[in-house]
């Protein structure tokens, strides 16, 4: 690429092109919810995606063994947690993407580094002379590579010991790596590359290897592992303020315009303030972060992840309110992060109404209680003298009534120079636990349970008459507040509650004066009440115990979540009969776009295993069958052979899935009548997602005609590259594949043939044994094999060579006869005194490299005098 590289976009582009052209795949970004059973709570590195493959779990899906990726990654929470720092550091984000190269059993360090390296170098043009590299403290193999064969000065690398050693965990594969950093000059800390600790403002880390080679077991033993793998992370953000010439990660252009925003929004100026330039890095790097987050299926709630979410959303709004915001900006932030991602995320723009709605929900709740809250906390700690710490008392206030989390108070205490009495606030958190517990006469009864037994106790149950009604008459039973809005029990509904693995039913309420409310979902309250969510900030509050309503399903979306259902069944079925009735459902994910199955199994399924599977399903799907979907005695039902799906709870009377002849399942949820309803069934990924878990992953209906579009364009974009009409593609690609080694197999015989001339007339120019001398033409490895022929030729004692490659970069060999009184290394010691870089220590062939081209007819003088010529 000849542009310059400056915004992230211009990266991406880069990154991908430079490794498709390396035979990497490319893998886009996985969730942030990972799904590997030793993964921490959210995806926080590229490789995280790939345990499995690291781990040797399963087979790797990529043909050449190699990938590459730019992972969405986040760092709030658990033990990776960067929360805190965020803001107040310029190198810190809660959300970051990760670019990332892998190879599993692949190349290994010598390629990893040379094409790091190359990247670096080449493609971004960073100043190489500005570039340290740190390996761990016994990679001497490491070292060596960036000595002698890319050219880093010996003072440029330093070797560490932890900082340089990778470990997944207290078990399990590891490794050393090694990082490169740039220097951003003495104005930004002391000398002393990046082993110096006070250095690390100046030394920024850009760019890590880790080599995984070992295996760790739970005595700390280290054994070779079976193959040997890479593993690459190159942060987005920070290699765009590399290449912008700061270490600050909100240089980044994408960042720079969130910051830019909270600016304008706040009317305050970046660079006037250090407090205001804080308080617009947290909203930038938050907003980015909740707005991805409930992209992917995470709400705001009071554990978890969940509770994650919400406090990187109230930190936000607590900093909005001290630039002086005071009205909802959350969601209008979230609108530009969503449009400077959603070329590479679509599902952003896609989620767009449920980020702006979550986002403009939580934050009108604790807008709500911040002003009081704020004031409370502001004149105790101004009441405070010295280091006196704030009391557990009013921490635990903060918390009970105005909805503060303990991290907020903390912060706050922390800016005006105190800490919180955390023990006292752990004491009195308890005691209320304890408190409402011996009220409740029961454990872990929540304020919800407690009115939706109220409800129950006064109304009775919700009568569901959605399996064959989609529009009813209702009257309220109930109103419950929760986090996520207002929750509307009725007496009777269509609306089906989330459970066995299918998700709740949307729609419409709508009221007698023709308003209507948007239910965005249904879940079970209690066995028997469902709980309509109704979104905080819509006119809900004005209902009414007793008003009546019409409740009504979106039937389109209900369509296609039966579908969905249905084929779950059959998949179950079919998985039986190929794999063994040992197959029994782990779980499911019943939605309108998708279907998931988790099922036991040892082994990951072949292309001929899947393949009977789909023929299976699809052949009953085609024959129509009708479903039937009847209650009966649970020994009745099991009689009939029916199989109990995963984490359902069955009484005495259930209800009795027959999809067609072969499937019977105990099922609650819905389904189509007849098996051609579906339409068709294509499973899209079969995978492990634990120790003997597997899971797969399908579409119906409408996703099979939209997965058969895509491939189909796939195909004929195969085919105008492969310039051959679509039924002779396997053809057109398998003659083009050949004519492509056959053109490689003669380059290379034209370069031999070449360079074999090439020395019968260089020879000649031998002195007293000899020979000195410049070539044009000649790339790096065809110049070590060039010194070798000469050396050969004319039985010469001494061959140095050198050339500038295409690349512009200047690249010496030197070759000894065996018995010669100099070394191929002594050869190159002038060599590169003059060119700056490293040189081989080998004794017969070695090599030298450089940065300045323009040195190497001064390196070669130097090469001739030390000789005597």
């Amino acid at each position: 690429m000849s542009q310059e590289i400056t915004t992230e976009a211009q990266l991406r582009a880069a990154w991908y092109e430079f490794w498709s052209a390396r035979s990497h795949e490319v893998v886009k970004s996985a969730s942030l919810i990972p799904t590997h059973p030793t993964a921490p709570m959210f995806v926080n590195s590229g490789m995280m995606q790939f345990v499995q493959y690291f781990l040797d779990e399963e087979p790797v899906p990529f043909e050449t063994k190699r990938a590459t990726s730019v992972q969405k990654c986040v760092r709030a929470g658990g033990k990776h947690n960067d929360l805190d720092a965020v803001g107040k550091s310029l190198r810190h984000l809660s959300f970051f993407e990760m670019m990332g190269n892998f190879s599993f059993g692949d190349y290994f360090k010598e390629n990893a580094i040379k094409w790091a390296w190359e990247f670096v170098s080449d493609v971004l043009k960073i100043d190489t002379s500005k570039v340290w590299v740190t390996v761990h403290i016994s990679d001497d193999e490491a070292e060596q590579i960036w000595l002698n064969d890319i050219g880093v000065p010996a003072d440029r690398i330093q070797r560490l010991d932890k900082d340089n050693f990778w470990e997944m965990g207290e078990t399990g594969p590891c490794g050393p790596s090694t990082e490169l950093f740039y220097d951003f000059g003495p104005e930004f800390g002391p000398e002393g590359g990046p082993a110096n600790p006070d250095a690390e403002h100046r030394f920024i880390e850009f760019w890590n290897v880790v080599f995984m080679e070992s295996f760790r077991d739970s005595s700390g033993t280290l054994t070779p592992l079976p193959n040997q793998h890479v593993d690459t992370g190159a942060g987005l953000e920070r290699l765009v303020g590399v290449l912008r010439g700061s270490p600050s990660l909100y240089s980044c252009d994408t960042l720079e315009a969130l910051v830019n925003e909270a600016a304008k929004v706040s009317g305050k100026t970046v660079g006037a303030h250090p407090k205001d330039d804080q308080a617009m890095r947290v909203i930038a790097d938050h907003v980015r972060s909740a707005t991805f987050l409930i992209s992917d299926g995470i709400i705001p709630s009071n554990e978890g992840r969940g509770y994650v979410l919400r406090r990187i959303i109230r930190r936000a709004v607590r900093f909005a309110y001290l630039l002086g915001i005071m009205d909802e900006m959350m969601p209008h932030m979230a609108d530009l992060a969503i449009d400077t991602h959603k070329n590479y995320y679509p599902e952003l723009d896609e989620q767009r109404d449920l980020i702006r709605k979550t986002l403009a929900s939580e934050e009108a709740k604790f807008r709500s209680a911040l002003e009081t809250g704020l004031s409370i906390l502001g004149a105790e700690l101004k009441g405070l003298k010295g280091d006196a710490m704030l009391s557990g008392e009013t921490a635990f206030v903060l918390h009970d009534t105005h909805g503060f989390p303990l991290e907020i108070t903390a912060e706050i205490a922390e800016d005006a120079g105190h800490d919180v009495d955390v023990d006292t606030f752990r004491k009195l958190m308890t005691e209320q636990r304890e408190r409402a517990r011996a009220s409740r006469k029961k454990g872990n009864v929540s304020d919800q349970a407690i009115d939706y037994k109220a409800i129950m106790d006064a109304y009775g149950a919700t009568e569901f008459v959605g399996r064959d009604t989609y529009e009813t008459t209702a009257k309220i039973t109930g109103l419950v507040a929760s986090d996520k809005g207002t929750e509307v029990v009725l007496d009777r509904s269509p609306f089906y509650a989330e459970g066995g693995g299918q998700i709740g039913d949307t729609g419409v309420l709508t009221l007698g004066s023709g308003q209507e409310l948007a239910v965005l979902d249904t879940r079970p309250a209690m066995p028997g009440l469902h709980a309509h969510m109704v979104a905080a900030g819509t006119d809900a509050d004005g209902l009414q115990i007793g008003d009546a309503v019409t409740a009504k399903i979106d039937a389109v979306r209900r369509g296609a979540i039966q579908r969905n259902h249905t084929s779950v069944h059959l998949i179950h079925w079919a998985l039986r009969k190929v794999l063994g009735t040992h197959v029994k459902q782990q779980g499911s994910y019943v939605g309108a776009d998708r279907l998931r199955f988790d099922f036991n199994h040892f082994n990951p399924l072949s292309e001929d295993e899947l393949r009977e599977i789909e023929d299976l399903i699809n052949a009953q799907v085609l024959s129509n069958a009708p479903c039937q979907h009847l209650e009966m005695g649970r020994d009745e039902a099991i009689e009939k052979g029916a199989l109990a799906f995963f984490g359902e709870k069955y009484g005495d009377t259930v209800r009795v899935m027959f999809a067609g002849p072969e499937s019977i399942e105990l099922c609650g949820g819905t389904h189509v009548s007849s098996l051609g309803q579906i339409g068709l069934i294509t499973i899209l990924s079969e995978s492990s997602i634990g120790s003997n878990l597997r899971r797969i992953e399908a579409v119906t209906g409408a996703g099979v005609l939209n997965e058969y579009r895509r491939l189909k364009d796939d195909v004929a974009a195969a085919t105008a590259i492969a310039g051959v009409p679509v039924g002779q593609l396997q053809d057109g690609l398998t003659r083009r594949m050949t004519e492509l080694s056959d053109l490689q197999a003669e380059k290379k015989a034209l370069s031999l043939r070449l360079e074999n001339t090439m020395a019968d007339g260089l020879v000649a120019q031998a002195v007293n044994g000899k020979l000195v001398l410049r070539v044009e033409g000649v790339e790096a490895d065809g110049l070590k094999r060039l010194a070798e022929t000469l050396q050969a030729k004319g039985d010469l004692d001494a061959v140095v060579i050198g050339t500038v490659t295409s690349a512009g970069r200047p690249s010496v060999v030197a070759v000894s006869k065996e018995g010669f009184d100099q070394t191929a290394s002594d050869m190159l010691d002038p060599i590169s005194a003059v060119m700056g870089g490293g040189h081989g220590k080998q004794p017969r062939v070695a090599v030298a490299g450089g940065k300045d081209a323009s040195k190497i007819d001064a390196a070669l003088d130097a090469a001739k005098a030390h000789l005597g010529l």
